[in-house]
């Protein structure tokens, strides 16, 4: 049996201690732990990855304080956006949905489109109305609606701007990875966009390969970062690449990708990796990150700044 492994992270950035009461850091962590929690609990009864790493990104995109889901930031018009995606590792299947607004978990969307559907990206509209073949739960607007996401959003239109998220400067992408009992690696990434982001601007987190990756052969791979490099750097796939094309370690190649490339092209953000052989890796190159992973040797560890 496969060490299990399951790796979350709430998303990256200029995350400092000095901002953050202890009442507000004690939400991100126990919001962690409980997506930590949820999906390994699916692992330990055998559960599938692909299962534990959605049902864990549910749990986040249901937490009001991350990027996702119901705490998803307002665009131009002061609406909603989404992106998901998942990508299971055994046969390189994968789902991803972008720009649609309504669906309470766009990460379940991403899973249907996946398992019953023939394609692997659906957008706006066409992906709204397959949600609702699906039988998702929709909701209303006013369940979108959180107070400090409206301020940074009358903000950020005062100002003419299109913002990364808040808190200074934070990607608050929500993703997961993990490995079952039978060997095979998910990847689960969920997100709200950018502040005030016109035009149908998508990000990596729905692109496969960008911000999503999964194959049982190198490692699953969540994305969190300015998407826009992400994308040009193809981050989850080239960790991979790294892994099977040059044997470097999950770690050794996350570090290159993280520290090295992405460095070099202005690239702020970080990852959350696991590997074949229940390794994992959480680096990151911004002042934090909302992270956390638990495997069946008894590790646990939640952590949001730099060591």
């Amino acid at each position: 049996m496969s060490q299990l492994t399951i790796a979350v992270h709430g998303g990256a950035g200029t995350i400092l201690k000095e901002n953050m009461t202890p009442g507000l850091q004690q939400r991100y962590e126990q919001a962690l732990q409980q997506a930590l929690d949820t999906g390994y609990d699916i692992l330990a009864a055998g559960g599938s990855s692909l299962d534990a790493v959605t049902a864990a990104t549910v749990v986040l995109e249901d937490f009001p304080l991350f990027n996702a889901g119901k705490g998803s930031v307002f665009n131009h018009t002061g609406g909603h956006e989404m992106d998901a995606a998942v990508m299971e590792g055994s046969g390189l299947r994968a789902g991803a949905c972008s720009g649609i607004s309504g669906v309470r978990n766009p990460v379940l969307l991403a899973k249907g489109i996946m398992e019953r559907s023939e394609h692997v990206m659906l957008t706006g509209r066409g992906a709204e109305q397959f949600a609702r073949q699906l039988g998702l739960s929709f909701e209303s607007e006013a369940y979108f609606y959180e107070e400090t996401r409206y301020r940074q959003w009358q903000e950020a239109l005062e100002e003419g701007k299109v913002v990364l998220d808040h808190n200074d400067k934070k990607f608050g992408t929500v993703g997961a990875v993990a490995l079952d009992a039978a060997g095979n690696l998910a990847a689960a990434t969920s997100t709200g966009g950018m502040t005030n982001k016109k035009y149908g601007r998508v990000g990596d987190s729905p692109i496969i390969g960008a911000g999503t990756f999964a194959d049982n052969r190198t490692c699953a791979v969540s994305c969190t970062g300015h998407g826009e490099l992400f994308i040009r750097a193809v981050v989850a796939h080239d960790i991979s690449c790294l892994m099977e094309y040059k044997g470097l370690s999950l770690q050794e190649a996350c570090d290159v990708v993280v520290y090295d490339k992405l460095v070099k092209i202005g690239g702020e953000g970080g990852l959350i990796a696991a590997d074949a052989q229940g390794n994992v890796a959480l680096p990151f190159n911004s002042a934090g990150m909302y992270r956390g992973y638990r495997n069946s040797r008894g590790g646990n560890e939640v952590k949001i700044y730099k060591d």
